[in-house]
């Protein structure tokens, strides 16, 4: 009998952002296969009896190639188990999900996508930057640095004129290109933006700037997002502070982070038991 596969987001980092779904399903694979950017305290809710891959990438380094992914995903689940391809942030944005859903389909292996919380959204929520908001920006638009950078990506001038926000995934440590292409696109250099490192963990810093002073920010630990607009303005009650990092701030509003605390079935989230996800 065939398992399943369940692509599952694990959100920015901090484990208590994890939907309910995603950690039943953690607690019950019997196979994870998970990226890099995974924090390491939601690693430790997979149990010790399940089989752990790390197929990640960090800095643009493959340890595994895609392909390789899909077969194991596809050989695992035809074995048998009952598999968890773990992603950080959201299966579906800029997690390659596409890819993976292919080869399943093309394997006859079933399937089911439970969405995570993307980094633009949690890192914004942490630094208290509302992604859109009436009168300054009705539109977000998620895109990344490689698009950024080619002549045939999005029409910049466009997303310029239109008062969106930009969230800028992997925006790489070269902010004179990024400041430059933004320039070039039409926007003003007193543009607000906002670095953000180590989205939603105890580590996020978010360094506050505008366009003109992208070229100085300072190089914050991977992973970070960029995120352009006049909504950053409301990251402060004082208004945009050139050049201010924001120091890591707790994730937490009353207790520190616990994987054992959201392991244990006894604590005071529900415990959904074994029984609802049932293999195909």
């Amino acid at each position: 009998m065939k398992g399943k596969v369940f692509l599952v987001g694990a959100g920015p980092g901090d484990p208590e952002l994890l939907t309910l779904k995603a950690l039943r399903l953690l607690r019950t694979a019997e196979a994870v296969l998970h990226d890099d950017l995974v924090a390491p305290e939601i690693l430790k809710l997979i149990p010790p009896t399940a089989q752990r891959h790390n197929v990640g990438k960090r800095c643009g380094k493959k340890k595994i190639l895609q392909a390789e992914i899909n077969f194991l995903m596809v050989a695992l689940a035809e074995s048998g188990l009952r598999v968890v391809r773990l992603k950080g942030g959201d299966p579906l944005i800029f997690g390659r999900a596409g890819e993976e859903i292919d080869a399943l389909r093309r394997a006859n292996v079933g399937y089911e996508i439970v969405p995570g919380i993307t980094s633009a959204l949690g890192g914004a929520a942490t630094a208290q930057i509302p992604l859109t908001q009436r009168g300054v920006s009705s539109a977000l638009v998620l895109i990344t640095a490689h698009q950024a950078s080619e002549s045939a990506a999005a029409d910049w001038s466009k997303l310029a004129s239109s008062g969106a926000t930009l969230a800028l995934y992997m925006p790489g440590h070269n902010y004179s290109e990024v400041a430059r292409k933004l320039k070039a696109a039409g926007l003003s250099s007193q543009t607000p933006c906002a670095i953000i490192s180590r989205a939603t963990t105890q580590h996020q810093r978010t360094h506050l700037t505008t366009i003109s002073g992208l070229p100085q920010a300072p190089r914050l630990p991977a992973p970070t997002l960029l995120i352009v607009g006049e909504v950053v303005r409301s990251s402060s009650s004082l208004g945009l502070m050139p050049d201010f990092v924001m120091p890591a701030i707790p994730v937490s509003s009353s207790r520190p982070l616990s994987a054992a605390r959201l392991a244990n079935p006894g604590s005071q989230l529900a415990d959904f038991g074994k029984g609802e996800e049932r293999i195909a």
